[in-house]
């Protein structure tokens, strides 16, 4: 378990050992909004792991104010994209050795609708809007995963990307900040609605474990079922080109 708050992170990790009896369950520090915490983690990790059989990247942020990471990019595409684009590369090579092994990126159907902005990505030169930036960084995840299946092709590495649902977390409570009374009176049928977290991780355990994936590298899921996403998640000169520019934005991924 690769977490930012590792006091939550234990918390979470001795309920696991204790409803499955299974001891082995580490927890590393790694936040994905700085680019040098993602190069420690991986450096540790490559030091002390010899397989990386599924690696999950499953963390985020939703229409948070606007800020920045440590390195400067705005804190959606930072962590939702960049962290994530250079975590697996730096852990590339292991996923490779360790064939059959899989990228599973968790994305939204927020992405639905959602434009890579490649001439102000950082919303550096216009109004910043947090539902359009976070479609951004939902999109990035689909192309991201696109891209990923095109460049491993042939080398036993599978990546998928997938909507959860909406789920009853704290990921949503930005949401709550910027529209509290339409928050309020929604509250009780939304709840009703949502996922628990427990049904929420069922697409992602799908995409993970399920066999005979493997011919669907680079598809997108929902539900536990292939889905289409929106025409602009699956264009491949729009993924080469956001691959390109995230490589010049994280610098080396080797």
């Amino acid at each position: 378990m690769a977490c930012r708050d590792m006091t939550k992170a234990e918390v979470a990790a001795m309920d696991i050992r204790r409803r499955t009896g299974n001891s082995n369950v580490l927890v590393r520090h790694l936040d994905l909004s700085s680019l040098y915490s993602v190069r420690q983690f991986s450096r540790e990790f490559l030091a002390t792991e010899s397989r990386l059989d599924i690696l999950i990247n499953n963390a985020g942020v939703m229409m948070c104010p606007k800020s920045v990471t440590e390195d400067g990019f705005e804190m959606q595409f930072g962590v939702n994209h960049l962290g994530h684009f250079l975590l697996t590369n730096l852990l590339l090579d292991v996923l490779k050795s360790s064939a059959p092994s899989r990228v599973v990126n968790v994305s939204s159907i927020a992405h639905y609708g959602g434009k890579i902005r490649f001439h102000d990505l950082n919303f550096e030169n216009t109004t910043y809007d947090s539902l359009v930036s976070y479609k951004q960084s939902k999109l990035a995840n689909l192309l991201f995963t696109k891209e990923l299946a095109r460049r491993t092709r042939g080398m036993g590495v599978t990546a998928l990307a997938l909507h959860p649902g909406v789920i009853r977390t704290e990921l949503g409570r930005f949401v709550q900040n910027r529209w509290p009374i339409v928050s309020a009176l929604l509250s009780l049928p939304a709840l009703l609605l949502m996922k628990t977290p427990w049904q929420g991780t069922q697409t992602t355990l799908y995409c993970s474990v399920t066999e005979g994936l493997e011919k669907h590298s680079g598809c997108y899921f929902s539900d536990c079922r292939l889905k289409d996403p929106d025409p602009l998640g699956i264009d491949g000169l729009s993924a080469l080109r956001l691959w390109d520019v995230s490589t010049r934005l994280v610098g080396d991924s080797h």
